[in-house]
């Protein structure tokens, strides 16, 4: 296979020699398929594979970045003539939230074979999604291109934006413009760059100063690439990732989705597991739910905690073992983000927080609680049943949070029903 560059003499004024290299003719790749699961909590109930057919992979060069203000115009060239990678994919997907589970899905690929960071607030991954709206078995209607996306949630936010739009100009009676827009994080809206009615003539013509590109799939072709070699390097993936987590350790499919999708979440997931003794499904859940809820209430960078996965680890091990529960569990893991630098058995010792697990002692309190809310017993018992809850919430909070309370579930239930 020869993968050809080609020069492209359309004007670019952010470049300094005024032309862009790129593959017009015979690009790297084509032909591929990224299969990919779509999950989102709270919009999907569970995941489903979408099959996304990539037209091409072409190597070219960045152009600079054009900065309009008022009354000037200013060009930034940090990145010009830089090389890149454009992956091209075909008309395959339905929403947003596909075209953001695609963007998740090829980051993690690039992330594992060391492509680039993808960190798109920093540059490292930028997307550009074109989208247009048809009536089921007609051809699809004209597009438009959105550029500046930040953010995965920006994408799906962006491409179901444009959709809504796109369908209200229909049903008004108006026609989509082929228009290249820009989508505005502040406002969760797309907005108007500039139209493409003319279509531009770049001037293809073969890149004089960069030979072909030969590719293999045997060392004997001495000056090619060879690509059954890079094949053999190249590290465990997404797929293969999520279809070990399932079948080793038993993870639900929804489960191994979140986690591969989240690289952090991922990492403290399989350093935790390496550390200790844990039980999977459960350290799964602790990271997807009560993890990612303290990143989001403290405003806290997780990579930053990334050398002290050991801590995680000892939590999800003395929340295993009964030794403390979820409450003080959270509270340990919200001091561990907010700088706390003790061991969490020393926080455990020091507060007096390992969990109530003598039966005798959380009889002790139960009966308290209840000869305390006479009240409440009698409205239990006269069939409001609703009221039980009231009490184990008077409970949890006469021990400190401490009670094991799928121990004084049991224990209530019999006091109260008089056995």
């Amino acid at each position: 296979m020869v993968s050809m560059f080609d020069r492209k003499h359309y004007f670019y004024g952010d470049m300094p020699v005024g032309y862009q290299i790129t593959q017009q003719r015979n690009p790297l790749a084509k032909d591929g398929i990224l299969d990919l699961f779509v999950f989102t909590p709270g919009i999907h109930k569970s995941p489903y594979v979408k099959k996304v057919k990539i037209k091409q992979l072409q190597l070219e060069q960045d152009s600079g970045k054009s900065l309009h203000g008022s009354d000037s115009s200013l060009v930034d060239l940090n990145r010009a003539g830089m090389g890149l990678m454009e992956v091209v994919f075909e008309p395959d997907l339905t929403d947003g939230e596909e075209a953001a589970a695609l963007v998740k899905e090829l980051a993690g690929i690039l992330k594992k074979i060391g492509t680039c960071t993808c960190k798109m607030e920093e540059g490292g991954l930028r997307v550009d999604a074109n989208v247009s709206i048809h009536q089921e078995g007609e051809p699809l209607g004209t597009r438009t291109e959105i550029k500046n996306i930040g953010s995965f949630r920006g994408v799906a936010s962006a491409v179901k934006y444009e959709i809504e739009r796109q369908i209200k100009l229909k049903e008004k009676g108006y026609q989509i413009i082929n228009e290249t827009r820009a989508w505005d994080a502040n406002t969760k809206s797309t907005v108007a760059m500039r139209d493409k009615e003319e279509k531009q003539d770049y001037r293809y013509m073969p890149e004089p100063n960069l030979p072909p590109l030969h590719l293999s799939n045997d060392e004997v072709n001495q000056g090619s690439v060879n690509v059954e070699k890079l094949r053999k390097s190249i590290p465990e993936l997404p797929a293969q990732i999520r279809e070990r987590l399932q079948k080793e350790l038993g993870l639900t499919l929804s489960q191994a989705v979140i986690l591969v999708n989240d690289s952090v979440l991922l990492q403290f997931f399989e350093d935790s597991m390496k550390m200790k003794q844990l039980n999977p499904k459960l350290l799964a859940n602790i990271l997807i739910y009560e993890f990612s809820h303290i990143i989001y209430k403290t405003k806290v960078n997780p990579e930053h905690f990334l050398n002290r996965s050991n801590v995680v680890a000892d939590l999800v091990y003395l929340l295993d073992t009964r030794k403390i529960n979820r409450g003080i569990f959270c509270y340990l893991l919200e001091e561990l983000f907010i700088g706390n630098p003790k061991q969490p058995i020393e926080i455990l010792q020091e507060e007096n927080l390992f969990q109530i697990t003598d039966e005798e002692e959380l009889m002790k309190i139960c009966k308290e609680v209840l000869n305390e809310n006479e009240n409440l017993v009698t409205l239990y018992r006269g069939g409001k049943k609703n009221v039980y809850k009231a009490l184990m919430k008077i409970l949890v909070n006469k021990s400190n949070e401490r009670a094991d309370m799928a121990k004084c579930d049991e224990i209530m239930k019999k006091l109260l029903n008089g056995e």
